[in-house]
């Protein structure tokens, strides 16, 4: 296999970038266990998922979210 440094990336487009960018994210979220988080992210998650489960109706979806970022 052959090295890509830091400077080949930098070369290619930015859109080339992005689209590396997001293969590279894929195929993080394809095996989410690999991920390591401290006992502080764990907390949080674990506290989030129980609101979450206390009242799945509070909060907002994501495309009410994102149209409420966008339009500011």
């Amino acid at each position: 296999m052959s090295s890509i440094t830091v400077s080949d990336i930098l070369g290619l487009s930015i859109q080339d970038r992005i689209h590396l960018v997001e293969a590279i994210w894929d195929s993080i979220a394809e095996i989410p266990e690999a991920v390591e988080l401290s006992d502080i992210q764990r907390s949080e998650l674990d506290k989030r998922l129980a609101a979450f489960e206390d009242n799945p109706l509070l909060g907002s979806p994501w495309s009410e979210v994102r149209a409420r970022i966008t339009q500011a």
